[in-house]
């Protein structure tokens, strides 16, 4: 990793204050409305050649293990092909009728819960983005869209996303464990 461009919304307070000492690392207040427009600016912003490999990260995943970010590198540039970090799906799934009830199971063989980071060949990603519009949720929809099938590289459970207050509480105390030296 050469560089790290952290995408924020013009309009975040919090993040205006963000300064780092490494000259590799560049706060780029271009965020967007939504992730897709955040991660399009982002690429644009960075100005990459052709050859050019980018991760997505979601700063909301701040339990992200450096060797998972190595699989995932090492995964993509062997098979020279885009892919994401994932995790097999344990739970039962079920799915909601219009009523709040289950109208009934979705089979979970062959589901992953998709995470991040998610590597592609920047100019392939910036393509795949432009195309695909406002409506995908990760880089891997926008790929898909557009024909390609990203690799699933397995990751770990604990990269979870901070996304309710529970969440939150778990993040602390798996980044707590990890202080601690467990894993």
């Amino acid at each position: 990793i050469t560089r790290v461009i952290v995408v924020v919304s013009p309009s975040d307070m919090l993040a205006q204050a963000l300064n780092f000492d490494n000259d590799a690392v560049t706060v780029a207040r271009v965020g967007g409305l939504t992730r897709a427009s955040s991660v399009q600016n982002g690429l644009s912003y960075a100005a990459f050649t052709s050859n050019d490999w980018v991760l997505v990260h979601d700063a909301a995943r701040p339990c992200l293990l450096a060797s998972d970010v190595s699989k995932l590198i090492d995964t993509c540039i062997e098979n020279d092909k885009g892919g994401l970090l994932a995790v097999r799906v344990n739970d039962t799934l079920k799915k909601e009728s219009n009523n709040g009830t289950a109208s009934h199971t979705v089979p979970r063989d062959g589901l992953w819960a998709a995470q991040t980071p998610q590597m592609f060949k920047a100019f392939d990603l910036i393509d795949a983005l432009e195309k695909a519009g406002e409506s995908v949720t990760d880089e891997a929809s926008a790929m898909e869209k557009a024909g390609d099938s990203p690799l699933l590289v397995e990751g770990t459970e604990t990269n979870i996303k901070v996304t309710r207050p529970t969440d939150l509480w778990l993040a602390e105390a798996i980044l707590d464990k990890r202080n601690k030296g467990l894993k």
